[in-house]
């Protein structure tokens, strides 16, 4: 009996603890390296929607599958990297990749899409 307990506590807690961009489609990695990962054509208008807001935004996550931003151009979306006053867009957040001195932004930074030698962060529709 303990086993099924255990086992049954298992599987909600994994539920529970996957990722929100598991159910969706992956684009592939935003990075500079030409080298990283598989290449993927994606439909005009995909990164350059001026309109883009979260809920028809490809989005972007890190490798322990923390948000980094909705992959559009609209610059009044909150939570756009093309936002300059916002969380992933401003040039002095931490959390950007438009900050040349952050962890995303850099061009040193392991998953900065700015590092020709790292991986970037993950795409997801």
């Amino acid at each position: 009996m303990p086993r099924i307990l255990i086992a049954t506590i298992a599987t909600v807690l994994v539920a529970f603890a996957a990722p929100t961009h598991a159910q969706t489609d992956y684009m592939g990695n935003l990075s500079a390296n030409p080298y990283a990962g598989p290449k993927r054509t994606y439909p005009d208008g995909t990164f350059d929607n001026p309109y883009g807001t979260s809920g028809t935004s490809p989005k972007l996550y890190d490798s322990e599958g923390g948000f980094r931003g909705n992959l559009n151009a609209n610059p009044y979306d909150p939570d756009s990297v093309a936002n300059p006053y916002g969380r992933y867009g401003s040039e002095y957040s931490p959390d950007s990749i438009t900050n040349p001195y952050g962890q995303y932004g850099s061009r040193y930074g392991a998953e900065s899409p700015n590092n020709p030698y790292g991986q970037g962060l993950r795409v997801y529709r």
